[in-house]
Order: structure tokens, then sequence, then C-alpha cells
């Protein structure tokens, strides 16, 4: 009998880390994809991007419609307990062996607290990672703890994940996901990425992408002015947006960026730009702008520049294509300044990503195919103390 593994996504970014996954999934003969959507992907104001998993030839399950049409604090917690009853419907239906999780959003944590109840197995991508501007981070540890078979992209990760009191047995060191895709996805030439975005690239092209730092949330909408402010000196630069998440605070940052676009005609705004366009646009822009995991997980790959904005990232492996600043105006134009040097650009061409050089989605389905997930939900605190040398 196949084992049946279900894939939960909710975002387009973690489906585009996701997608090789299902892909190798689908292709293995002792195995069958299940797909549940849920979050933006069925949200109109966020480009109904589940459409987009049905473009690329997979099928979807189960839909758990869950986002209110509010992204205040109160918002997201009913949306985290819609979720809940959701996913328990869905799980029931399709009974699953495992079940597959990307990172650190509230949908993930809705989706593995009704796996967890349920007793079904959880396979956590992307755990001991560290954000320290957003509530992410305690999401993240958390549905750590709440799963059985945990995917690290570093070492530090990995080690983070054990002291979090996981098993080392059940800790797998594959590398970043992100490269994965990058490897597997070819690129839009210029011309035909013009012509799908609308859009003409200028001699100067910046790409930016500016979430709510959730931890934050009075000080967003300032942020956001900010760094619209910074972004309206450059009249010589073609500016391209991509809309925040479904976060705390979203829905205000989201109108001002579409505000501006219509005041300025050298920027453009999307819901969503998809995997594809999104990474052929890294290659042809001069740098990314903001505060998403993007920029330093992906980008890098790209040799291409980051500028990252605040605390919203605060505490990632980073390495020197990296240019951080405080959203203040100065602080931001200084950035952008240096983005450009001649000194800084010649750095780019020496740059490693941190996270490995690819092949993580293979070395994961062939570990989901092989565990043996037997009584794997009964789990044993790993105690550092008194396993110092194990672990290491």
């Amino acid at each position: 009998m196949k084992r049946k593994i279900c894939v939960i996504t909710g975002s387009r970014a973690e489906y585009g880390l996701l997608r090789r996954i299902m892909e190798c999934i689908k292709n293995d003969s002792e195995l069958k994809l299940q797909i549940i959507v849920t979050g933006m992907h069925l949200a109109p104001e966020f480009g109904l991007t589940y459409k987009t998993i049905e473009e690329d030839n997979f099928y979807i399950d189960y839909k758990v419609e869950m986002l209110t049409n509010s992204d205040t604090s109160i918002g997201v917690a009913k949306s985290m307990g819609l979720g809940m009853i959701g996913f328990a419907d869905a799980l029931n239906e399709l009974k699953p062996d495992l079940i597959v999780v990307l990172g650190d959003r509230f949908e993930i944590f809705a989706a593995v607290s009704s796996a967890l109840v349920a007793c079904i197995p959880i396979a956590h991508l992307h755990g001991g990672e560290i954000t320290e501007g957003s509530f992410d981070e305690a999401l993240r540890h958390s549905i750590t703890k709440m799963s059985h078979l945990h995917f690290v992209a570093t070492e530090i990760y990995r080690q983070r994940v054990i002291q979090l009191g996981e098993q080392p047995r059940n800790v797998f060191l594959v590398g970043g996901l992100g490269i994965d895709n990058i490897k597997h996805t070819k690129l839009l030439n210029k011309d035909d990425l013009e012509l799908s975005l609308d859009f003409k690239f200028g001699h100067k092209n910046l790409l930016i992408t500016f979430h709510p730092a959730t931890l934050e949330l009075e000080k967003a909408e300032n942020q956001m002015e900010i760094l619209l402010a910074a972004l309206e000196l450059l009249k010589d630069t073609k500016l391209i947006f991509t809309l925040p998440n479904a976060d705390n605070g979203s829905r205000a940052l989201i109108k001002k960026v579409e505000e501006f676009v219509q005041r300025h005609s050298n920027a453009v705004s999307y819901k969503s730009l998809g995997q594809l366009r999104y990474l052929s646009c890294i290659a042809y822009v001069d740098g990314v702008i903001g505060n998403s995991s993007s920029g330093l997980t992906e980008v890098p790959s790209f040799k291409k520049g980051t500028i990252n904005i605040g605390d919203r990232q605060r505490g990632r492996l980073q390495v020197n294509s990296i240019i951080n600043c405080e959203p203040a105006l100065e602080s931001i134009t200084e950035a952008i300044t240096k983005l450009y040097s001649k000194d800084f650009q010649s750095k780019l061409y020496n740059v490693t990503n941190p996270l490995g050089e690819g092949g993580a989605s293979e070395k994961i389905v062939s570990i989901l195919k092989a565990a043996n997930i037997n009584g794997i939900v009964k789990k044993t605190f790993y105690d550092l103390t008194m396993n110092d040398d194990e672990g290491k």
C-alpha cells in the first residue's frame, strides 16, 4: 500500500519552496501525494494562488477556508480557530500517513495542532531558524515541538532543534529548499518577463517586499511610509512591489503601496508574482529591498544584494550580500547608495549561499519514504544535560 503523504500549504512563498518536494512525491510509485491548501491561496485579495498550484498539474484534495476579513490580532486568532476546525475535517477525510509542513505561519500552526491531536505524524521543514521581529518565531519553535521528523537547512539550525528536546536521529540536515527551487526553474528571458508583467525594466530596477513585523505592529505603517519616502527619491529607478502576506496589519500596508503606485509611473505592484516571475525578476533587478526571508535565503544564490530593513529577520544567517539598515529614511537611503556602490557590487561575485548547493528535496522525500513512523507520535524529550556527546 502506498504511503499517503499530505503536503499543506497556505502561502505563495511556502508553495514555491514545497513544489519540488511535491513533484518528487507525485512521481514516486510507492508514495501517494495529498495536498491541502489554505490561507492566502484561497483569498482573492492575495491573488487566489491555489490556481497556480493547479496550473502546475497538482490535484488539490482539500481546501480549508480560514482567513477572516480582519487582519487585527483578534481576526488572526479567529482565523487560527477556523483553521483548526477545517483541518480537523480535512485530515479526518484524507487520513494521511504523514503530513509535511514548512516554516512558521499561523495557518501551519493551526494545521499542525489539528494533526497532533489526531495522532498523525508530522514532518517539519526549515525548523531551528530565528526571526526575532515576528511572532512567527514562537510559532516555528512550537511547530517543532509538535512535529516528529525535522528537516533543517544548516548545522546551527539542527543543533537548535535538538536543543528544543528533539531526538538527533530524527533531525536531518538537508540544506535550503529555496536553492532547489532556483535550480529546477527555467527562468524567463527579459522580453518574456516584461511581456508577462506588462512592464518595462529601466536602467536601474529594484524589487521590494515589505511585510509587517508582527511584534511591532504599532510601527508597521510608519515604517512603510518611511520606506516609500526613501523610494520616492529614486527618480531614475523602476520599482517592482510584491504585496505583503496576510499578517496582522497587512491591509494598511497594501493600501499604502497601491496609493504610491498610482502616483508614480515608475512603480508597479503585484498581488502575487508566482515563483517563476519572482525568481526571474531577481535575475534582472539590481537588488531587493524589504524584510522578506527570501532576501536572505534565495537572493544570495543570484549574487544580488539585499537591503534588509528592521528586525523582522533578525537572527537568520547572513552573508555579505546583505545590507542591514534601520527603518529610518537616512538609513535606508544610505543602504541604497551602498547597494549601487562599485565596492559592494564587486563583492557579490564571491557570495555563496549559506544554505547549501541544492538537493534538499530529493533527500527529504527519500527519508519520508523510508522512515519508520510506527509509534513515532509518542516522543521522548532529548535532554542535552544527559546526552551532550550524542547531539553533537
